[in-house]
């Protein structure tokens, strides 16, 4: 995790990667990166949707333009500790991502009344959207994250994502991270995010061990395993916590 930005306009592309293709970028990108400002965390996120999904069912229809609406908070959350109401938006290929600084019970109460508290550009940008889409809580994803930042490049970040897992049921953050694992262990979803082209360094070192980009939504797919369209890969319950 950055230091707090509200406001994000980039490139991401994503990748599978198996371990093998995980120590092989490791070891090639050393010379070029440097460890994120909080390079390990956990992000916990609850995706908010209408009553029949219709937000995520848009999204796997790979529109050209697609909106999500989520909480997020690193780590579980207190119910004053720091949490996220985020906007993303995705046009053409770049993400463009808005959210307000909340704690944790106010994210819950925002999206529950409809309405947040603020009267800021973003603030009305989201309100708009809980006007209009009605949105309710609708699953949990959590995972645990790896980030590094160009050294060269400021704006380059590379994550590596585990232990991605889910939940359709106790719905606020503040609950714990638990879940079903909607990847195997063994499998690790690396993105790349930045505002111009990648470097030249790391298409060469991407094609030299196969890593290619693919379509992969973490909402999205877990939203399939409730239909039976995904498999599930166990549960993974390192804790749960009651409500503060």
């Amino acid at each position: 995790m950055s230091a707090i930005q509200n406001s994000f306009q980039r490139v991401e592309v994503k990748y599978l990667l198996t371990i093998s293709q995980y120590l092989a970028l490791r070891r090639g990108m050393a010379a070029y990166v440097k460890p994120d400002v909080y390079s390990r965390y956990t992000i916990c996120s609850i995706y908010c949707d209408t009553e029949d999904f219709s937000l995520v069912r848009t999204s796997l229809e790979k529109p050209v333009y697609k909106e999500k609406l989520r909480l997020r908070s690193y780590g579980v959350p207190g119910g004053r500790d720091t949490a996220f109401v985020e906007l993303k938006k995705k046009y053409d290929g770049v993400v463009y991502k808005r959210r307000v600084t909340v704690n944790a019970a106010e994210a819950a109460k925002s999206i529950s009344r409809g309405k947040l508290l603020g009267d800021d550009q973003i603030s009305r940008e989201i309100n708009w959207f809980l006007h209009v889409w009605k949105p309710q809580p609708a699953v949990y994803i959590g995972y645990d994250r790896e980030a590094w930042a160009g050294i060269e490049d400021s704006e380059l970040r590379i994550t590596f994502d585990t232990n991605l897992r889910g939940r359709s049921w106790d719905l606020d953050l503040r609950a714990g991270d638990f879940g079903e694992l909607i990847l195997p262990r063994e499998s690790i979803l690396m993105e790349l995010k930045f505002t111009g082209g990648a470097p030249l360094w790391l298409s060469h070192l991407l094609s030299e061990n196969g890593i290619y980009p693919t379509s992969f939504s973490k909402y999205g797919t877990y939203y399939k395993s409730l239909l039976g369209e995904a498999p599930v890969y166990g549960n993974y319950w390192p804790e749960v916590k009651h409500y503060a």
